[in-house]
């Protein structure tokens, strides 16, 4: 007896996917590419090939932006301020989630929907009165100054990522739980805290993200050089250095790297956090 072995047919809808999914991923990597390639070449070199090899490959442009810049405490000031952002709007969208998803009270529903209306005002529109603020208590050109607008900003986006996580979320094992005595904030951190991991992934990852390529509110909030977070420190030479490409370039690259290691590391965190409960059994 002959066996017919099932041969899986290529549809010209899939080729046509593959296609614009690798012409697309090309488009994507293609300026990191080219930023390290130039981040190797005198400023010169940048000008006039910019698309081709290294000719004279050089650690140059490198070596400057760590002496002439303070890239390192720029580090540290994008460190503190992203990952204070990332853990107070964990901890606030987790709480708030919590309360909208395992009680009832009168006005939920108009909360949630303004939770979820805020989404559409852009950063630009509250900018002057949080600058007043800000201003009124002493707190400009301090890290707190750009990391309460963005914790405010961030926290809607994670609370409706997470209302959406909790409410799929079985609900038999905090009755166990309060049967055997637990009280909510032990119900709280022992078993929702948990079980949202995912989700809380994907809130703290784009959190950082956003809070670290955040320029708009740094160069609002601070003004001193040395409380320069990483991406104000950028714009800065942009203005600075401006005819030295090959310094742009590596400063640029030394900007990226973190976050796309970042990204590598936690991608599958994020596709589990946003497609977690999205789908019912």
């Amino acid at each position: 007896m002959s066996v017919k072995k099932n041969r899986k047919k290529i549809k010209i809808s899939d080729i046509i996917i593959y296609i614009f999914l690798t012409l697309w991923g090309i488009t994507t990597i293609f300026p990191f590419v080219w930023i390290i390639n130039n981040s190797f070449k005198p400023s010169r070199e940048v000008v006039n090939t910019s698309f081709a090899l290294p000719i004279q490959f050089t650690w140059d442009n490198y070596l400057n932006a760590f002496d002439n810049l303070n890239i390192l405490e720029a580090y540290k000031n994008s460190l503190i301020i992203s990952g204070s952002v990332t853990i107070g709007v964990m901890i606030l969208a987790s709480m708030m989630a919590f309360a909208l998803t395992r009680y009832q009270f009168r006005g939920k529903e108009i909360v949630i929907s303004l939770i979820m209306a805020s989404l559409m005002f852009p950063v630009f529109s509250t900018i002057i009165p949080v600058f007043k603020m800000m201003s009124n208590f002493n707190l400009l050109n301090k890290s707190i100054s750009v990391i309460l607008p963005q914790i405010a900003g961030n926290l809607s986006f994670a609370a409706v990522v997470m209302i959406g996580y909790m409410r799929d979320l079985p609900i038999e094992m905090e009755e166990a739980a309060y049967m055997e005595g637990a009280n909510v904030r032990q119900v709280f951190t022992r078993i929702i805290v948990p079980l949202c991991k995912p989700s809380l992934a994907t809130v703290a990852i784009f959190c950082f993200l956003w809070s670290y390529n955040d320029l708009f509110t740094q160069l609002i909030m601070i003004r001193r050089r040395t409380k320069y977070p990483i991406c104000a420190l950028l714009n800065e030479i942009s203005s600075k250095y401006g005819t030295d490409y090959g310094l742009m370039a590596a400063s640029i690259a030394i900007i990226i790297i973190p976050v796309l290691i970042v990204y590598i590391f936690l991608q599958k965190n994020i596709i589990k956090g946003l497609t977690a409960g999205a789908i019912k059994g």
